[in-house]
């Protein structure tokens, strides 16, 4: 009995500290995944773009508020090289911004490197741990 309370109790914290990254993404070669419906409805992105910057890729999109309400999000560029491997990603952080009712905020960051082919740029909600 005691191994299934410690058993339960090690999993329910393991949960409260999963990271909430589930939200959206938007490529530079046009694809998108919606990973939480609702998330959807209230955020979308577009016009993402890929252009060279010094023979760097810089890669923009607009994030767009669907609510009236403010919304705390966070984003994240992904960069890829022609093989599909990510650039330096465990060096890229989310970055906080928040959006006032029906805003659009356009982002933009260069790749870490002349390497980098394509980007996915990420969505999600800002949680507060």
């Amino acid at each position: 009995m005691k191994k299934l309370i410690l058993g339960l109790f090690t999993a329910l914290i393991l949960a409260a500290c999963a990271p909430h990254t589930a939200g959206l993404m938007a490529g530079s070669k046009g694809e998108v995944r919606i990973d939480n419906n609702s998330f959807a409805k209230e955020v979308e992105v577009q016009s993402v773009m890929a252009r060279p910057e010094g023979g760097f890729l810089q890669g923009t999109g607009t994030i767009i508020s669907k609510v009236s309400t403010d919304l705390r999000l966070q984003y994240k560029f992904t960069w890829f090289d022609t093989s599909g491997m990510t650039i330096d990603d465990e060096g890229v952080s989310w970055k906080s911004v928040k959006l006032h009712g029906k805003q659009q905020l356009q982002v933009s960051a260069v790749a870490p490197n002349v390497n980098a082919t394509r980007f996915e740029l990420y969505v999600r909600k800002a949680f507060s741990n």
